[in-house]
């Protein structure tokens, strides 16, 4: 009679069973893919669209470095990574900063710019 038990009770069948190793890690990965479209990918982009700037960066550009100076490309070194910009009209004055101290390009050379009328 106990071999009968034995059979009956072997996993086939009516028992409660526990979850399945995929729905345990459907959430893991639904959270890594939420995450990457969330914050990994917005940031290449970002990175991507600095880049681009700073390798279109060319003489007389008007920039701003990341210390806030406000300063005219006047020469790019790009074997140096290095941007000679002119900081003052009247005295002439030049600075050097390595080309990754540029923080944004206010007007490419060509446009033109409404606010030094200003």
């Amino acid at each position: 009679m106990w071999h009968w038990m034995l059979l009956a009770d072997n996993g086939a069948g009516g028992g409660p069973q526990g979850p399945s190793s995929f729905s345990m890690l459907l959430p893991l990965i639904v959270i890594g893919i939420i995450g990457y479209l969330l914050l990994f990918r917005p940031q290449q982009k970002e990175q991507a669209a600095r880049r681009k700037m700073l390798e279109n960066l060319k003489k007389n550009d008007r920039v701003v470095t990341i210390g806030g100076i406000y300063g005219v490309v006047a020469n790019v070194h790009r074997d140096a990574d290095e941007v000679t910009l002119k900081v003052d009209e009247n005295t002439n004055t030049k600075i050097r900063v390595t080309t990754a101290a540029i923080s944004r390009v206010l007007s490419a050379a060509g446009e033109s710019d409404d606010s030094k009328n200003t």
